[in-house]
């Protein structure tokens, strides 16, 4: 670990020439993570034509620490979004330079997962960004209010002085005692002191909420490819809330919080199984509906918009009860399932031929999108992937792909009412606890 770290990886074949180019972000929370992995490994992308790029960015409070002298130093007299700049500057970087691996500056498309997929939601929202990138790959976004630099707002305090309180807690007067810290001490002060690694709305790199600017139209205009897995929760049951005692306690639970739209709730995550009920609604909270929104509304602006699920399970992850649990879909997307130097000895994946085949496709599907626009696969039994339009059209990733419609009916329509009145009654809407707001006039 080293503030030393805007580095990026390039894969490309030896004979490379005007090749298209994947720029990938990885996850981890926007606090950890790297691009060394060996699961971000892009030998497949490359043997398949396209030169591949994995970006490391400035994580956790070098990232995302906003703070009044900061801002006042600043050119545009803003902070905190520096782990989005160093993003922009890897893209401004492939710009200039890729074409002397092979790639073509003109045909890049911005992937990540996770953090990496929030990252990319924010690439699409953000005027810095414009031109960077002629398509963008999402594996498991989410859409949250995030603070604005100046004032509260959402029930959150301004970045700026979450980040004069953070400095207060270091013992540093001023930027320039906190630039005289010691990187690691200063890191450990702000884990202790629940610091949140996430972007600011500062009126100019993230000009305001991802929800206000995508209703708007302002995002890019580029093709997506997007999509979220059933059993994200599974491997982040922290994120569940409590679980009630009992049915009876669940459903009072639902009717506190959600009111007049209990009975929606209840009719998509029913009392009779508690605990698949609440693996379900965290995963459609925090990601399900985040991920049909941003395809729905890049669709509305006429972009190509291909959504999927990945719903696969493998026998280590049945017996730990983990079947498509979150990030389980990168060693099939990056081509690498069954390959043993990739995984960690906790993740096995046997790599049978229903495993290899479904690598095979998710792979040639990405690297598609990334040439053409258009995800393909070249396996005669692999279905053509639908744009999501008015009969919401996606592909699900079981044993292999299949085209349906509406992946969870009713689901997306619930959550947006949710976020609508929240947003409007001036609340988070993240994974919010407080009791839903009654319905504003007109309903939405």
């Amino acid at each position: 670990m080293s503030e030393d770290c805007l580095t990026l990886n390039v894969w490309a074949a030896k004979d490379a020439k005007r090749a298209p180019v994947i720029v990938w972000i990885h996850g981890g929370a926007l606090l950890r993570g790297t691009s060394a992995s060996p699961l971000y490994d892009g030998r497949e992308f490359a043997r398949r034509g396209i030169v591949f790029v994995s970006v490391n960015y400035r994580l956790g409070v070098l990232g995302w620490l906003a703070h009044p002298g900061l801002s006042a130093e600043a050119k545009d007299g803003v902070s905190g979004n520096y782990g989005l700049l160093d993003q922009i500057a890897a893209l401004e970087w492939v710009k200039r330079n890729i074409d002397a691996f092979g790639g073509d500056a003109a045909n890049v498309t911005v992937m990540g997962e996770s953090a990496g997929a929030l990252s990319v939601s924010y690439l699409l929202a953000s005027p810095r960004a414009r031109g960077l990138f002629a398509r963008a790959i999402l594996q498991s976004t989410n859409v949250r209010a995030v603070p604005h630099l100046r004032e509260a707002a959402f029930g959150l305090p301004a970045a700026e002085a979450t980040g004069a309180a953070l400095a207060s807690a270091a013992g540093a007067g001023d930027v320039a005692a906190l630039r005289a810290a010691d990187a690691g001490a200063l890191t450990a002060i702000a884990v202790r002191a629940h610091f949140i690694s996430q972007p600011t709305v500062d009126g100019v790199i993230v000009p305001d909420q991802l929800v206000n600017i995508f209703d708007r139209g302002e995002q890019a205009k580029v093709p997506v490819l997007a999509g979220f897995n059933s059993g994200e929760i599974r491997s982040q049951r922290s994120l569940l809330p409590p679980m009630p005692e009992d049915a009876a306690a669940y459903r009072a639970a639902v009717s506190v919080r959600y009111g007049d739209l209990a009975g929606a709730y209840l009719r998509l995550y029913p009392a009779s199984d508690t605990a698949a009920s609440q693996l379900a609604s965290t995963r459609d909270i925090v990601y399900g509906w985040a991920t049909e929104r941003l395809v729905r509304q890049m669709a509305a602006t006429g972009q190509p918009a291909y959504l999927y699920i990945f719903d696969h399970c493998y026998p280590a992850a049945r017996a730990r009860d983990l079947c498509a649990f979150h990030a389980s879909e990168l060693p099939f997307s990056f081509g690498l399932a069954g390959d043993p130097g990739t995984l960690p000895q906790t993740w096995p994946i046997p790599g049978s031929p229903e495993d290899l085949r479904l690598a095979r496709d998710m792979i040639d599907y990405w690297s598609s999108f990334a040439a053409t626009g258009t995800p393909r696969a070249t396996a005669r039994e692999a279905p053509a992937w639908p744009e999501y339009g008015e009969r919401e059209d996606y592909v699900r990733f079981n044993a292999r792909p299949y085209v349906e419609r509406d992946p969870y009916p009713g689901m997306f329509e619930l959550h947006e009412e949710v976020m609508q009145r929240r947003r409007l009654n001036g609340q988070q809407w993240f994974l919010n606890g407080s009791p839903m707001p009654p319905p504003q006039t007109p309903q939405r």
